[in-house]
């Protein structure tokens, strides 16, 4: 067994690894490269692969500083996950180390990570503590999704990518300001914004919409990220003077019909569990369970 730094070459087993284990996630080889040639602004990420016998990639895991918050639990171990053949061998174990070790070095004792039901136990080993879950869902896109919603008088809906950067940045800050979760994204900031969405390779902007208020303000957005036929929904929101008017599902149903036109098969998305009227609009819209994963933190000792 061998931890190392991942090095951008690892991005297609990366990938392969990453569907194995997580099936219902969607991020392909040029994200996933362009996060290990360039991390996110001010993050200081470390990402760390362990290797089998022969070479072959078998676990990950990812370190840094979430600077979108300014809550206590800054430190983020992410993705850390071993390929089902390799487990209990010490492969996760040893990704762990090198994390908290990492973010150790960048002096951050207060940590949050993710971990399978499957992995709870591994964690709580290690003094990690189960804080929330996220449920994930599926949906198959070879069948016509629901009617959307009738536009209310005066809003227009539109393509990401007919508005501007700056314009979509504002609407997604004032629309996640109260999404429920352990960290606030209240120090979210236009250059770690923009390097986690707006330039992100998977972006499709052309699938992603927004509705426009009649002032012509963005007043609810559906994101869209896309790997070949799978895609992801990144993100949905309504700002608070927008909602009860149907405005996220309108915008999310225009954004899955685009996606399933342009050759997507199969869509993915996440929610806190606690985030009903999100949960109920994706339920609406036919998704199933797909999986859960339970936010675990802990306070390293001094």
């Amino acid at each position: 067994m061998t931890i190392r730094p991942a090095r951008p070459s690892d991005a297609a087993p990366l990938v392969a690894l990453r569907r194995t284990v997580f099936p219902y996630l969607v991020r392909g080889e040029a994200a996933t490269r362009r996060t290990l040639v360039t991390p996110p602004p001010g993050s200081s990420m470390a990402s760390f692969v362990a290797l089998s016998g022969s070479g072959a990639v078998v676990g990950f895991a990812a370190a840094f500083k979430n600077t979108s918050t300014t809550s206590r639990y800054a430190g983020q171990i992410s993705l850390l996950h071993v390929h089902p053949a390799f487990r209990g061998r010490g492969h996760g174990s040893a990704l762990l180390a090198a994390s908290i070790s990492h973010l150790r070095s960048l002096g951050l004792r207060d940590l949050r990570g993710y971990a399978l039901p499957s992995s709870l136990p591994f964690a709580a080993a290690r003094g990690f503590t189960a804080s929330r879950e996220v449920r994930y869902s599926g949906l198959g896109l070879s069948a016509p999704l629901p009617p959307a919603p009738a536009l209310p008088a005066g809003y227009t809906l539109a393509p990401v990518s007919a508005i501007s950067d700056r314009a979509l940045f504002a609407a997604e800050a004032a629309g996640v300001a109260d999404e429920p979760g352990d960290v606030a994204p209240d120090a979210l900031t236009f250059e770690g914004w923009r390097y986690d969405v707006w330039e992100d390779p998977g972006l499709d902007k052309e699938a992603s919409f927004v509705v426009l208020s009649p002032a012509g303000e963005v007043a609810s957005l559906s994101l869209l990220q896309r790997d070949g036929d799978r895609c992801w929904s990144d993100m949905t929101a309504t700002l608070p003077g927008h909602r009860g008017r149907g405005l996220a599902r309108l915008a999310k149903t225009a954004a899955l019909t685009r996606a399933a036109a342009t050759g997507a098969t199969m869509a993915y998305t996440s929610n806190d569990a606690s985030n009903g009227p999100m949960l109920a609009i994706n339920t609406r819209l036919g998704y199933r369970p797909a999986a859960s994963t339970w936010s675990a933190l802990i306070t390293l000792p001094a």
